[in-house]
């Protein structure tokens, strides 16, 4: 095989045509509300990792999970990359009327590009947290929220940090 590209082979490189039952896709007996989503450090040396924060709160009348994901999404790449890529999820339960803070590391290996071997490039990057992929349409309404942060230095290969 040496046509590698995943054009066309999976939802997150199909255009705008949203996938029938996208990742995460569910509904739920409560409602959830996100706030406080916080990227440190918002400006970043190339190798280093992103912690992340955001605070999730059980806004319905029942006790109930959310499965919060975080997704990257590069603003310039010199090669062609997903819309968005899923970095973290984890599931939380939370009490009615209740709220959680939680934390996530995104590595510098999730920001790595395939340019005939793994690097990792400087630029803008937003991410996004909330209980469903960005732009998702749902009956149930779910947040999503969204941060940008840089990342300084030259473009390298991963093995090389």
């Amino acid at each position: 095989m040496e046509n590698y590209t995943m054009e066309g082979r999976t939802y997150r490189y199909y255009g705008e045509e949203a996938p029938l039952y996208p990742f995460g896709y569910g509904l739920s007996y409560t409602t959830f509300h996100y706030r406080d989503l916080v990227l440190s450090p918002p400006v970043l040396p190339i190798c280093a990792n992103l912690s992340v924060s955001v605070v999730l709160k059980n806004t319905g009348l029942w006790d109930s999970e959310e499965v919060v994901q975080l997704y990257l999404r590069w603003e310039q790449s010199s090669v062609p990359v997903p819309r968005w890529q899923l970095v973290a999820f984890r599931r939380v339960a939370v009490l009615a009327g209740q709220e959680a803070k939680l934390s996530f590391q995104v590595l510098a290996e999730q920001r790595a590009v395939w340019v005939q071997d793994w690097r990792l490039e400087p630029g803008t990057f937003t991410l996004f947290a909330g209980g469903q992929q960005p732009g998702q349409k749902t009956r149930v309404p779910s947040e999503v929220l969204s941060a940008q942060f840089s990342v300084t230095g030259m473009a390298r290969p991963l093995r090389g940090c």
